[in-house]
């Protein structure tokens, strides 16, 4: 829900009355991925989606439904024979969702969640969907080093299982996954769902990834507004400051005068898994020692724009600084997919496209291609062969 966080956060603090609907399972081609949402308040305003259209319809009316029961519920949507433009996903997937009803106050758990989502600090959102009655809808916020809101008023039993659902959902947290969690009444984590078990779905909310684009030149300025598009926090850094300017590229989030492998050496705190780095420099002074420190760190994307020929010889002095074979592998040089992109509006439509699939696992072929799965994240597991789908990814 972290695209709607500040409509929620206004609702919640006029005191109004609100229902969340979230994805928390998806299977087969199904549009949104876990944790996307639709709240609708006490007034009928709805905000945010779970399908892309599909069931927005049915889910608006079970928010209402919630709002006036006070429960909770999980619902299941998939491909309606019947009718596939009813209640059902004409796109042949599957979705879980689960339908709460929020009062302002009246849960620690929900209250704080909502309130750091919204200010960007990290957070964990960890709730049960599934469980024993009593449980259904507990709501714990986790950060780093506390947590709000508990599994009371259930029996002092669920104590183990409070310790382990905080524990579990800070390792998610640190690891900024989403997704669902099944324990044991004990704390455990189980690995099937039944009478004896409790289904939490948590979701993490950190800071956007990052997009660092080394190199203020005009295809620059290009990457750097796709990358906003794809909700990256964008920098650009180079070593000249005519052309490093905030006027020359005024949708970055942040503009820096330094040699590249300079400013990389002061973010290596700031830097994950998700981190992508564009290299558009193709000056050997700038590229070689900044492409030696960032293929050994952990970033998810490492990608640099040149000539075949300036590739060859990029990866010839990257060898003789000492890279490996598998760190060199890292390296997507000449940045971006085959697109025959020419323009720099073209150009970056081409490196953003090989950034998702790096990121998706996805196959750069035509969806025509193959009668595969269309969505196939590297942490989904495989599904099911996919009924038709009308739609493209």
């Amino acid at each position: 829900m972290q695209d709607i966080a500040e409509q929620l956060l206004a609702w919640h603090s006029s005191g109004r009355a609100f229902a969340v609907a979230t994805v928390v399972g998806v299977s087969g081609s199904a549009p949104r991925d876990p944790g996307a949402a639709l709240a609708v308040d006490s007034l009928g305003e709805a905000i945010g989606s779970v399908s892309g259209g599909c069931v927005e319809g049915a889910v608006y009316s079970l928010c209402e439904e919630a709002m006036v029961s006070g429960r909770p519920v999980l619902e299941h949507f998939g491909y309606s024979d019947e009718d596939a433009f009813a209640v059902g996903l004409t796109c042949g997937g599957l979705l879980d969702v689960f339908v709460h009803p929020i009062v302002p106050g009246a849960d620690p758990g929900l209250d704080a969640g909502i309130t750091y989502i919204a200010s960007g600090t990290p957070v964990a959102l960890a709730r049960v969907i599934d469980g024993p009655p009593g449980l259904l809808g507990a709501t714990v916020a986790v950060t780093a080093d506390t947590h709000h809101g508990s599994l009371s008023p259930a029996p002092s039993t669920v104590a183990a299982l409070e310790r382990g659902l905080v524990a579990e959902a800070r390792a998610m947290l640190d690891a900024g996954r989403t997704g669902r969690l099944v324990l044991g009444l004990d704390g455990r984590p189980c690995d099937d769902e039944d009478q004896g078990t409790v289904t939490v779905f948590v979701e993490s909310y950190v800071p956007a990834p990052r997009m660092i684009v080394f190199g203020a030149i005009d295809f620059a300025a290009a990457v750097v507004k796709i990358g906003k598009f794809l909700g990256y926090h964008v920098t650009v850094c180079d070593a000249r400051p005519v052309f490093a300017t905030a006027r020359r590229f005024p949708e970055a989030d942040q503009v820096v005068v330094d040699w590249p492998h300079r400013y990389l050496d002061t973010q290596l705190d700031r830097i994950d898994g998700r981190t992508v780095l564009c290299v558009l420099t193709h000056d050997a002074k700038f590229d070689i020692p900044l492409l030696e420190r960032a293929l050994r760190l952990p970033v998810g994307y490492v990608g640099a724009m040149g000539s075949r020929r300036t590739h060859r010889d990029r990866e010839a002095r990257l060898r003789e600084v000492g890279l490996t074979d598998p760190e060199l592998a890292r390296l997507h040089s000449p940045i971006g997919l085959d697109l025959g992109a020419r323009t720099p509006e073209e150009t970056a439509v081409s490196i953003a496209a090989e950034i998702i699939a790096s990121r998706r696992g996805g196959g750069c072929l035509p969806l025509a291609a193959n009668d595969g799965p269309i969505h196939h994240d590297l942490d989904r597991p495989a599904e099911e062969p996919e009924a038709e789908t009308p739609h493209a990814a």
